[in-house]
């Protein structure tokens, strides 16, 4: 944090814009030590060579001096601040702005040739000479002057004569004045330069919390400047920076999760597999051990009477059955949980096909000495698969019958609903455990832990049941009730 301070933005450009403050009052100073004197004798020498071409025109446009044309002249000295002689070839004076005594003994002394020790010409030509005196000297205090003489014309000469005061002295007042003024300024300056440099600072401090924000992965703080700038600009493009980078991160996220759900899946399908392959081979191990054995038994006649034939024949063929019937309903399971069997939804009477299925089903009832209740004299119309619906209904009662114990009575039932009727087998009998309840719908999954062949069932009934429950969109379920258990599923009344 100490680092971030001392090397700041805002630090430095306060310090760029006082050393900038202070090289100008230092170029000013250095300027005005040096080329100020120069500057003043120039501007005086154009000053004067202004004013003497201004009273040249008037004096050559008119000839001689009248009391007009020296009035105009008059306000040209005044105006450059000219003293001046005028003199004819009589040596009389036409014209006279200052000290004559003076002028004229000056004027006759340049006639003469007579000049100052310090006396300096700057520029010669056919209708003037300029020169200077004293005007290297100033730091005397002594005034200096330039002085401009030559011929309006054949009849007149003159003088023209600016005084050029010392200014070493105003130069030294003037950089002492600047200097303090300077340093105020400079002070104010840097005061100013600080706190308006922490509204260029600020956005970029502000970006830089952004940043560091990002990299903790927290897209949730945003610029919102509305300046127009490179630093609006930058804001804007951090904005759009941080939003590609949630996005694309949330996207990352998601192919991970998926990642990781298909790693799951595939994982459970290689258990799957491992099971499906143990079940079936545990379920297949006994009917091909008694057809083998049976088959042998056969082929080596141990029994050569026609009653011990056919019953051998008739072993193998009802082992044969069975595993026929497993595999049948394993392949249509198969087809169920990988969607390769369509649903083929049609409105028919469920009570015309439960009572086709009880036909059906009445040797076993008999056999198994059940009470069998059904009250569905009046038709119910449903919307489904009327072939798979019949395999629901056939394997709930299969179960019920053959599970029901005590008062060996099985009861069908129906509840209807807003759009949708409820339909239940029940059994009376044994209870099925409640951590057991989920389980029944798991292929291979008997309540029998030794697996007996008592029914010759293969625990994958209710596994179909499940899976067609699941291609309608609908829901089934398993309950136990005060003396037995009950098996129900759902079907739609009406078109939704």
């Amino acid at each position: 944090m100490n680092k971030k301070v001392k090397y700041s933005i805002r630090l430095k450009l306060t310090f760029i814009l006082l050393c900038l403050t202070a090289g100008i009052c230092f170029v000013y100073i250095m300027m005005n030590q040096f080329f100020m004197e120069d500057y003043y004798v120039s501007t005086k020498q154009k000053n004067l060579l202004k004013g003497y071409e201004t009273i040249s025109g008037i004096v050559k446009a008119q000839g001689a001096i009248n009391e007009e044309m020296a009035g105009q002249i008059v306000t040209v000295c005044e105006k450059y601040g000219i003293i001046s002689i005028v003199v004819d070839t009589s040596d009389d004076i036409e014209f006279l702005y200052g000290n004559g005594d003076i002028l004229k003994k000056r004027l006759l002394d340049i006639n003469f040739g007579i000049n100052p020790s310090d006396y300096k010409v700057i520029e010669s030509n056919a209708d003037y000479v300029l020169a200077g005196c004293n005007l290297e000297n100033n730091s005397s205090m002594n005034s200096g002057y330039l002085e401009l003489s030559g011929f309006f014309n054949t009849n007149m000469i003159f003088l023209l004569r600016m005084p050029v005061e010392s200014i070493n002295e105003s130069v030294k007042i003037s950089m002492q004045f600047f200097a303090r003024i300077g340093l105020g300024v400079s002070i104010v300056g840097i005061v100013i330069a600080y706190l308006v440099s922490r509204e260029f600072t600020k956005p970029i401090l502000k970006l830089s919390k952004i940043s560091e924000e990002m990299s903790k992965l927290n897209f949730n703080i945003k610029y919102d400047g509305d300046s127009d700038d490179e630093i609006g600009i930058l804001g804007n493009s951090m904005n759009e920076l941080s939003d590609k980078l949630e996005s694309t991160i949330i996207e990352l996220k998601q192919a991970n999760s998926e990642l990781m759900s298909d790693i799951e899946k595939k994982e459970q399908i290689d258990e799957m597999r491992k099971e499906f392959i143990a079940n079936v081979s545990h379920e297949l191990k006994t009917p091909i051990a008694l057809i083998q054995g049976y088959a042998e038994g056969l082929n080596e006649c141990v029994n050569d009477d026609e009653e011990s034939r056919e019953f051998y024949c008739s072993v193998i063929m009802d082992e044969a059955d069975k595993m026929n019937k497993m595999v049948k309903s394993l392949l249509s399971l198969n087809q169920l949980e990988f969607g390769n069997t369509k649903v083929e939804y049609e409105k028919f009477d469920v009570n015309m096909v439960i009572q086709g299925i009880l036909s059906s089903l009445d040797y076993m009832i008999k056999q198994y000495e059940v009470t069998l209740e059904f009250d569905g004299g009046e038709p119910l119309y449903v919307y489904a698969d009327e072939f798979k619906i019949e395999e629901v209904i056939t394997n709930y009662l299969t179960n019920a019958i053959h599970y029901a114990a005590d008062d060996k009575k099985v009861q069908i039932t129906e509840k209807k609903m807003d759009k949708s009727v409820r339909i239940s087998v029940f059994n009376a009998g044994s209870h099925i455990a409640e951590s057991e309840l989920d389980n029944v719908w798991v292929k291979f999954y008997k309540l029998d832990k030794a697996r007996t062949r008592q029914y010759g069932g293969s625990g994958i009934g209710l596994s179909i049941v499940k899976a067609i429950m699941n291609a309608h969109g609908k829901e089934c379920g398993v309950i136990n009730r005060d003396n037995g258990v009950e098996f129900w599923f759902e079907l739609d009344t009406e078109l939704v």
